[in-house]
């Protein structure tokens, strides 16, 4: 399949817990119900997905740098980086694919903290606040940067 076809779903810190950490917040999927449901959707929607997981931040900024060439956009979870991180912003800056900012939860009602988003400026769009279907929003509106 063409590089355009291609889309690159990252999951952040904490996200392989789904599942079972703080499910009033996050939900009862785990991340491999997640990730099935994800690539469900890619087939109907004609694109082939690759989803990746790290509790890294240098793991994620490299999968970022990587992906240049190799896929036309990113839908990514940054979790707690989302929050913290200049090295994911500047890595999605770098590599300049459309990328989705997702999150599970609607962080803009939590704490303080989570209603900063230090990639948001580097992202061609966020969704947040519809559990997994913030993915598949995200997901589909990748697909419309292709």
């Amino acid at each position: 399949m063409a590089k355009k076809k291609r889309i690159l779903v990252l999951h952040g810190p904490n996200l392989n817990l789904l599942g079972r950490r703080q499910p009033e917040i996050y939900g009862r999927l785990t991340l491999d119900q997640i990730d099935r449901r994800i690539r469900a959707l890619a087939r109907q929607l004609g694109v082939e997905v690759e989803t990746r997981q790290s509790n890294n931040e240098g793991e994620l900024v490299t999968w970022i740098h990587e992906a240049s060439g190799r896929f036309g956009a990113i839908v990514i979870n940054a979790g707690a980086y989302t929050h913290s991180s200049v090295a994911l912003r500047d890595a999605l800056v770098a590599v300049g694919l459309p990328a989705v900012e997702i999150h599970i939860s609607n962080i803009h009602k939590r704490e303080d903290f989570r209603r900063r988003s230090m990639i948001a400026d580097a992202v061609v769009g966020q969704i947040a606040g519809f559990g997994v279907n913030s993915y598949l929003l995200g997901l589909r509106a990748a697909v419309e940067c292709l």
